[in-house]
């Protein structure tokens, strides 16, 4: 069985979330400490703990997420202008929480490289 995770509490509302879409298999909602005027968390209703994780069962689910950033950005209007999509893995990779997640941001031009410290190898 699969750790209990905030996602799962949100997915279980249990903790409250705002939800700004849901199907059958994910459900997106506002970030709770936004990097950009639009910042959205997309997750799979089914747990998934890291990209490392992924195999040939859980492929489609993590397909049907970025399908569900495009119809997001499309019904928010900002999918013309443009908008970033990131998924992390473990803890150099930035990942906090272990139920994966589209970090799915938008609305303002958004620089690369994404990070401005810890650039060097450690």
């Amino acid at each position: 069985m699969a750790e209990e995770t905030i996602f799962s509490k949100i997915i279980n509302r249990e903790i409250p979330a705002d939800i700004v879409y849901e199907d059958d298999h994910a459900l997106a909602f506002k970030d709770i400490n936004p990097q950009a005027p639009v910042h959205l968390l997309i997750i799979p209703k089914q747990p998934i703990a890291t990209i490392n994780d992924i195999d040939d069962e859980t492929a489609a689910t993590v397909g049907h997420l970025y399908v569900v950033a495009s119809k997001i950005a499309a019904e928010q209007g900002f999918a013309e202008d443009g908008y970033r999509c990131v998924m992390n893995c473990n803890e150099h990779g930035g990942q906090t929480v272990y139920h994966i997640h589209l970090h799915l941001l938008a609305g303002k031009p958004l620089g690369w490289p994404p990070y401005t410290d810890n650039k060097k190898q450690g």
